[in-house]
């Protein structure tokens, strides 16, 4: 298959599976996800993907659909069965329950599971993306990865219309994250990235250039930074799953970055060497 899914046990292809109308994912976003990218059928990073799903999990009170195990087994059946050995996305999601809509907790109901791989090509890393401000008016809990994505779907919206591929959210001056991805400035030869609290998702691409950084020696400073530091970065770094990492050379119109392409293209190169070598057959 070129792509599947799975819902509670069923599988087949993305647009035959079906889910029951009473799924509180539906008219409550009662639920977390998450997302990995697949190579040659293997998952990229499977364990810190599952770590902050489990978190998700126990941050919101829902019960894990199944043990930590069984679902990595159940994900690399998924991405086994596909035909081909081209990049996918792997996206998961646990709902709380199917249950008739109350607002609380449903009684006696086990959390659902649904889970899909479709064709998905990284990024190119040598085309820097634009992106325009906007405030930040999400909940302060943005370190639960929960389905609950309306301010990050209208703010998107608002970069497409503007000709531009991302977002920076901030709260007032601080700066938190992209609509769909962790932010990062290089400066002075330093790696800086906001600290992840209750205002951030805590990335996993985040974690790994944090990690990466250390391995190359490179400084890392965490903590907040505004937008007036943020354009005055050397670089300025979009981290997300999908991308690994891309440069940015505009904000709101304006030129930013382009002063540090040496550390930037060894990141960038360290960590796709990265990506290919755990994923390589």
């Amino acid at each position: 298959m070129k792509d599947i899914a799975y819902y509670n046990g069923a599988i087949g292809r993305i647009d035959e599976i079906k889910a029951p109308i009473t799924d509180r994912g539906f008219y409550f976003g009662d639920g977390v996800y998450d997302a990995a990218m697949v190579r040659n059928k293997k998952i990229f990073a499977l364990d810190d993907h599952l770590d902050r799903f489990y978190n998700s999990l126990k941050l919101l009170r829902i019960d894990p659909p199944m043990e930590r195990g069984e679902l990595a087994a159940v994900l690399n059946d998924l991405v086994g069965r596909l035909d081909t050995d081209a990049p996918h996305m792997l996206y998961w999601q646990s709902t709380r329950a199917v249950a008739h809509r109350k607002h609380a907790f449903p009684t006696g109901c086990k959390a659902s599971l649904m889970a899909f791989a479709e064709p998905c090509a990284l990024d190119k890393q040598n085309q820097p993306y634009q992106l325009i401000t906007v405030e930040d008016t999400r909940f302060l809990h943005c370190n639960i990865k929960t389905l609950n994505l309306i301010p990050n779907c209208m703010a998107m919206q608002r970069a497409v219309e503007a000709g531009c591929d991302e977002v920076v959210f901030h709260r007032g001056d601080r700066v938190t994250e992209g609509a769909h991805s962790s932010l990062a400035i290089l400066k002075d030869g330093v790696f800086c990235t906001p600290p992840a609290d209750e205002l951030i998702l805590p990335s996993i691409t985040r974690k790994h250039f944090l990690e990466l950084c250390d391995k190359l020696g490179v400084p890392t400073h965490i903590a907040p930074f505004t937008v007036d530091e943020l354009l005055d970065g050397d670089e300025i770094m979009i981290l997300s799953t999908g991308s690994h990492c891309l440069a940015v050379s505009h904000v709101d119109g304006k030129p930013v970055g382009g002063k540090d392409a040496a550390l930037l293209g060894k990141l960038q190169k360290s960590y796709q060497d990265w990506f290919i070598q755990d994923t390589d057959k």
